[in-house]
């Protein structure tokens, strides 16, 4: 039985809205019952932690083992928690594992964890995930590791994960809390949804209550079909009055959000928005010339970028678009970069056949772009496919243009730490928080957490489905 339905999210919403009245009426007053045992702001010895987890990893590496024991033992002791997680789990999985290594990796930043993990708690809010339902989690988390790590495990180690997962949680806990004075999802009902091309859709949906996000960002995206399930996808308009958005979605498999979106939404649907996210926005001047360089549905983003130019009263910059087309009949849904270059006079436009008859995918629009002139002196935004951002991103750091220069979506996944960088260890060798999740996306869509400036479009690893999505 699924008890995460409406009414349970109008339960939190009335108790938050209590909990908000209270703040106003009382600052700096809490209650009993807002009280939890991750509201610390203790300094944290993240270096000490990494260091010790990474002694052990190999106990508990790779992380499939762990991250499905975990879920066994939480779904067994607290069973209703399984209606916060979508029906199919795969991605679920794939993502804790990518959290446990972005972690783990990051322990001797605990700055840059806190910030990332406040974000997501703010994200989380539209799960239905509460903070007690964090403590059933480190209390699964500790079952597996026992499990895991068989006769090598020792309660140092596990300190050492529960600590790690308590400063994350801390920090996510913060972040909801900051945000309880603004919707945990917003509704979103389909006023028009068009068939691009097989498998690809254009989607427009305005939501109940108004909608704040910048030109750039993403929102996470659920289908009344998968409940639980969300997906993230680049916002493809800049804010306007009507408070139309619209999304660029390609269908990446069977089964997943993508699929709904493309082939069983239509207007008059109700979807769900989680709140915007990602850093590819625009500065205010512009300090620099701006290198945009987009492909397949990573078109959103640039199309939103453009869009909040051409309302600024002077762009004062010049703005160069590489645009990258995989067959004769152009973009799906972008002017001809004639027309586009007549509609703004500050923007050139260079159309790339990316996908060569032979060659590598995406390798052409890299190439063209690095080699069409020196960038070093400018601002690159970068949206699409994991495998062209990465070629481009890789590319132009090679040519000069320093990292943080280079917006994009963060790309799938490498962890840095494996088991030849932690000592042996003799006996068997045998990973996010409650939540459903999104995965790594394409253009289009998104995973969000860590990873540099802004955001791509796309899903799982993804391009488009079950993650971010497209």
């Amino acid at each position: 039985m699924n008890v995460v339905n409406g009414n349970y999210h109008a339960l939190l919403a009335r108790h938050d809205a209590m909990r908000l009245r209270r703040q106003l009426l009382q600052p700096g007053q809490r209650t009993e019952g807002d009280q939890t045992e991750y509201d610390g702001e203790a300094a944290y010895d993240g270096a000490a932690d990494q260091e010790l987890i990474s002694r052990y990893l190999e106990l508990v590496t790779p992380f499939d083992d762990l991250i499905t024991d975990l879920y066994d033992v939480m779904f067994t002791q607290w069973p209703y928690l399984r209606s916060l997680f979508p029906e199919s789990m795969d991605f679920q999985r794939r993502h804790l594992g990518q959290i446990f290594w972005y972690l783990i990796e990051n322990l001797h930043n605990p700055d840059e964890v806190a910030q990332v993990f406040t974000r997501l708690g703010r994200d989380h809010r539209k799960l239905g995930v509460r903070p007690a339902h964090y403590e059933a989690f480190e209390a699964s988390l500790c079952a597996a590791l026992r499990r895991s790590a068989g006769p090598h495990w020792n309660e140092a180690m596990e300190a050492a994960w529960v600590r790690m997962l308590r400063f994350a949680v801390a920090a996510m806990v913060r972040g909801a809390e900051a945000a309880i004075g603004e919707p945990a999802d917003w509704p979103a009902t389909v006023t028009a949804h068009e068939i691009r091309r097989p498998g690809l859709a254009v989607l427009r949906v305005r939501t109940h209550e108004p909608y704040p996000y910048r030109a750039g960002q993403y929102a996470s995206v659920e289908s009344p079909l998968l409940p639980q399930a969300w997906r993230q996808y680049s916002l493809a308009r800049a804010p306007r009055p009507d408070g139309e958005l619209e999304f660029h979605v390609r269908q990446v498999g069977v089964g997943g959000v993508s699929e709904a979106l493309v082939s069983h939404t239509r207007p008059g649907d109700v979807l769900r928005l989680g709140p915007a996210g990602g850093t590819m926005t625009l500065d205010d001047p512009l300090p620099r010339d701006l290198l945009l360089v987009a492909a397949d549905t990573g078109w959103a983003t640039v199309k939103a970028l453009l869009e909040e130019l051409s309302t600024r009263r002077s762009v004062g910059r010049s703005v160069h678009l590489f645009l990258g087309i995989d067959d004769a009949s152009g973009s799906y849904d972008s002017e001809s970069p004639a027309v586009l270059e007549r509609r703004f006079g500050w923007l050139r436009v260079t159309p790339v056949n990316d996908r060569a008859p032979g060659g590598a995918a995406y390798g052409r629009l890299a190439e063209t772009v690095v080699g069409y002139r020196d960038w070093s002196e400018h601002q690159a935004y970068v949206s699409g496919p994991p495998a062209m951002v990465g070629a481009l991103v890789r590319q132009l750091g090679t040519a000069r243009l320093p990292a943080d220069r280079i917006r994009h979506d963060p790309l799938p996944h490498t962890p840095a730490l494996t088991t030849r960088h932690v000592p042996a260890l003799d006996g068997p060798r045998r990973g996010e928080l409650p939540g459903a999740a999104e995965p790594l996306r394409h253009p289009g869509e998104r995973e969000r957490f860590g990873g540099h400036g802004a955001a791509v479009s796309g899903e799982p690893v993804r391009y488009g489905e079950r993650g971010r999505g497209r």
